[in-house]
């Protein structure tokens, strides 16, 4: 059952590719306006889980899953949940930056758009703010009619961040957003999703555990599809209850 303090909530999650068990009996809470990173070694899990969060794994042939996840207390399951509202509520960022081949103000213009909105002056808003939330205006307020195709690595990042950010979700998942970025573009990352957790609700997938431990208030260790252990970040790594999370933030595997 969801408590006040979660916003999304697993109950006994099983998810299955084909014959391969993914997902193995994950129940977890994630809390409101606080960063959850989910960390743990290549194929354990965490980005399965993630994509679990907007029902992205329903685009994957013979995906299927069991159990329950409560997002705002109403299960996303349900016959009558509209995915395209729970998307826009659930942003999702990917790992390789994935701007499209259009204007760096078409970019952040388009979810908007697509939900209706067609007044220029509030399109305009809607890109100004949504780039500023993503620490990006300063770099392109003279060039918004250029591709952004033509930005960074990085400026592509944080604009495929407002993007996500245009649409006025609650949640924002990152799937190893930083894993293509240099050291300083991975800085302006880390400290944009410090700045987002006033306002939105991030979990993100980090192979980068100095990373988590960075940016993160609470950390879930996944092994073999299995949710380990889930707790405040500085106990995840200073003291952490499971024997198998200790050997990994340890450096004794994964």
């Amino acid at each position: 059952m969801q408590n006040e303090n979660s916003i999304l909530t697993t109950e006994h999650l099983n998810l299955h590719y084909g014959e391969s068990h993914a997902l193995r009996d994950v129940s977890v809470s994630i809390p409101r306006n606080r960063v959850t990173a989910l960390i743990g070694p290549s194929g354990c899990g965490k980005s399965t889980l993630l994509r679990c969060f907007n029902r992205l794994n329903d685009l994957v042939e013979g995906a299927r899953i069991d159990g329950r996840i409560l997002f705002e207390g109403g299960d996303i399951h349900a016959p009558d949940c509209d995915v395209v509202d729970l998307r826009k509520r659930i942003g999702m960022v990917f790992q390789k930056p994935n701007p499209f081949p259009s204007s760096i103000y078409d970019n952040v213009a388009y979810g908007p758009r697509v939900h209706g909105i067609r007044d220029k002056k509030r399109l305009d808003e809607t890109v100004r703010e949504s780039l500023e939330s993503a620490a990006l205006w300063d770099e392109v307020a003279d060039r918004l009619h250029g591709s952004a195709m033509g930005l960074s690595g990085g400026q592509q990042q944080r604009l495929c961040i407002a993007r996500t950010l245009a649409v006025g979700p609650e949640i924002i998942l990152m799937d190893e957003p930083c894993s293509a970025l240099d050291p300083i573009a991975t800085a302006k990352i880390e400290d944009l999703v410090n700045d987002l957790k006033d306002r939105y609700t991030v979990v993100m997938v980090t192979h980068n555990m100095q990373q988590a431990a960075r940016v993160s208030d609470v950390v879930g260790f996944m092994y073999l599809g299995r949710l380990v252990e889930f707790g405040p970040t500085g106990r995840i790594f200073e003291s952490p209850q499971e024997e198998l999370t200790n050997n990994y933030v340890t450096g004794r595997f994964g």
